[in-house]
């Protein structure tokens, strides 16, 4: 059953941040009878019973409160994230959660105990466009194409979520922007959410994309060779907008499937210049590198929570040989020089 969305009620639903690529004008009815939900689906759904998520990120940022009667446009996947939830992908209207603030329809399978229930919702139709066609966020990704692969690329992966990968592509970011870099931060894994964007925009970037933009709502239990495809089209999208250097977060922990599917690829593997590693401690930046090294890839730095301690730091450092780079470090020249294409240089962080 189709049901056209009058001017009233498109005015009062609150769109999500994953949807943030749909111009308002192709949003035009449900389809109430929908069947056979896939990732990426564009869905209207009411909230029904708040839970963790109190909030839902606008477009734009902003973070709108939740109250139980809206209506909110948000998008169909699965979400993996060991400190909030595990959830599936809906393939049915009916009862679903909201899995994460960003603007993610799953259903909740465990989260973590510090997490309160997922908020309620129930998906009400799959959004159409003025053709009647299900509307879903692969329709609105950047155009196919292949990476020239003459743009230095620097990969920043962690030991886990939370390790301080984010604000370890920052420190790149924001030094090579201050250096005059026109600097493109590219997050190609995780789950729909603005947060990362807005700092990389905040500290410098020239273009700040993610996998939103390459059609997907999250990459959880998405196909590594498509998950590949959207990292081709974002570091294409990124060179023909004139970044001299491309600094991409995958989210997660290299325990995690897809995290560790993308860095085992050779496709992936072939468009990086090196990758630094965030840890939170020693032993795990010891056994994150190694386990990369394994992989072929060269570990240029070890960065991330654990340069917050000098102790960690210590052992870190006796550990190998790989420099361990605090974030001030990372924005430094010479470093960010050498990241990008020169020899390792000579290291030592006062204890």
């Amino acid at each position: 059953m189709f049901v056209i969305l009058n001017t009233h009620r498109l005015d009062a639903i609150k769109p999500s941040f994953a949807t943030r690529r749909i111009p308002a004008g192709d949003i035009a009815a449900i389809d109430m009878a929908a069947t056979d939900l896939m990732p990426g689906d564009v869905v209207l759904a009411r909230v029904d019973e708040i839970g963790q998520h109190k909030r839902i990120e606008r477009p734009d940022g902003r973070r709108a409160i939740l109250i139980e009667g809206d209506e909110i446009l948000i998008v169909c996947g699965a979400r993996y994230a060991p400190d909030q939830f595990e959830a599936a992908c809906p393939t049915s209207l009916g009862p679903a959660d909201l899995v994460a603030a960003g603007g993610i329809a799953g259903i909740e399978l465990v989260r973590h105990e510090r997490m309160d229930p997922a908020t309620k919702i129930t998906l009400l139709g799959t959004v159409l466009n003025a053709h009647g066609k299900r509307l879903n966020l692969a329709d609105y990704a950047v155009a196919a194409a292949q990476p020239a692969g003459n743009v230095p690329v620097i990969a920043v992966v962690g030991t886990s979520m939370n390790a301080g990968k984010t604000h370890t592509v920052a420190s790149i970011v924001q030094g090579l922007a201050q250096m005059g870099t026109r600097v493109a931060a590219l997050k190609v894994t995780g789950t729909g959410a603005g947060g990362d964007l807005w700092l990389q925009k905040d500290v410098g970037a020239s273009v700040v994309m993610d996998f939103t933009d390459a059609g997907f709502g999250t990459t959880y239990r998405v196909p590594v060779d498509e998950i590949e495809t959207g990292a081709d089209r974002l570091m294409a999208a990124a060179e023909a907008q004139g970044a001299e250097v491309i600094v991409v977060e995958v989210a997660d922990g290299l325990r995690q499937q897809e995290t560790a599917a993308l860095m085992q690829s050779p496709r992936f593997s072939a468009r990086l210049h090196g990758v630094v590693f965030a840890a939170g401690d020693a032993m795990g930046a010891e056994a994150g590198v190694a386990w990369l090294q394994k992989a072929g890839h060269d570990v240029r730095a070890i960065s991330g929570l654990l340069t917050r301690s000098p102790l960690a730091i210590r052992e870190a450092e006796a550990a190998g040989s790989t420099p361990v780079l605090t974030p001030e470090q990372l924005r430094d020249p010479q470093n960010l020089e050498w990241l990008t294409g020169a020899a390792v240089p000579s290291l030592s962080i006062a204890a």
